[in-house]
């Protein structure tokens, strides 16, 4: 079946007329002809009765005007979707970041970068550094955006956006609250929060643990959502990066001697051929001062 058989056929069925439909597709009405015939054949059935002065659709072709249609609507739809991509008026991003990376963080690039075309689709994935690596390699991604990725590949290209510090995050009722710094054998007898989802949950608790903090008897978290309720009903205390947002109800506090850091990245697939909208903002990203977010 030819996209162009199926055109002739809609257009004789709104017209009821060969000639007239001849005349709307612009082409003579023995090639109109032959083409529906050609389409019959295929279906197995007359379309159309030829009567005059018009002609009519036949029970087969009252059944088949429906699906017909909807596979030309169908295929003009991507053919129209596939030129706006060609052209630039439309462009897609598919970015995969980690659980613990704040999409706030991309917020003002992507706004900038949808200026640069009539129309923007945006697709973001979230998951563990294991799956945003598993996003990078299937294709499924074109960017992704982590702390770091636990995928040991030779095809990963790997950009150092920016680094920052992990901080003590705690309710404003709490006794730590008022301070402006604390020392790590404050954090003793507290109730510490453990954010799994974070690619450094481990790191931070390694770290804790060599202060003789008791990080095994913490509270284990799987959402940020879900921490920070926890943090503001004084539950529990959290080690933070500087970068995730948290409302005024919670109070942020540098802990001194803790070497608790992370290197935010830009990931991307080496050879693999990128989008025009990936390219720009892989761009974007990589010539971005960040030192003002990451403190």
């Amino acid at each position: 079946m030819e996209m162009h058989q199926v055109r002739y056929f809609l257009a004789v069925a709104q017209l009821l007329n060969f000639t007239r439909a001849a005349e709307e597709c612009n082409v003579t009405q023995p090639s109109l002809t032959r083409a529906i015939k050609q389409l019959e054949a295929e279906l197995g059935g007359d379309l159309f009765r030829r009567e005059r002065p018009a002609a009519q659709l036949t029970e087969l072709g009252q059944r088949m005007h429906p699906l017909l249609k909807q596979c030309y609507d169908a295929a003009t739809g991507a053919r129209s979707l596939a030129s706006s991509f060609r052209s630039g008026e439309i462009g897609a991003l598919r970015i995969a970041l980690t659980h613990s990376i704040d999409l706030a963080l991309l917020i003002p690039h992507l706004n900038a970068i949808r200026r640069q075309f009539n129309r923007l689709e945006f697709r973001f994935l979230r998951g563990t550094s294991r799956e945003v690596g598993e996003f990078l390699k299937k294709g499924e991604a074109e960017l992704g955006i982590a702390a770091e990725i636990d995928e040991a590949w030779d095809r990963l290209d790997v950009w150092p956006l920016f680094t920052e510090d992990f901080d003590l995050v705690v309710s404003r009722k709490h006794r730590l609250a008022g301070h402006d710094t604390v020392e790590p054998d404050d954090l003793r007898a507290e109730q510490l929060l453990g954010r799994n989802y974070c690619e450094h949950s481990r790191r931070i608790s390694a770290n804790l643990r060599e202060h003789g903090i008791d990080i095994d008897h913490g509270h284990e978290i799987s959402s940020e959502r879900d921490l920070i309720e926890l943090v503001e009903a004084d539950i529990g205390i959290a080690m933070m990066p500087h970068t995730s947002p948290v409302p005024e109800s919670l109070k942020r506090t540098a802990v001194t001697g803790l070497d608790a850091r992370r290197t935010v990245s830009l990931y991307g697939v080496a050879g693999r051929q990128r989008t025009a909208v990936a390219n720009a903002v892989m761009r974007m990203l990589r010539g971005a001062d960040w030192r003002e977010i990451a403190g």
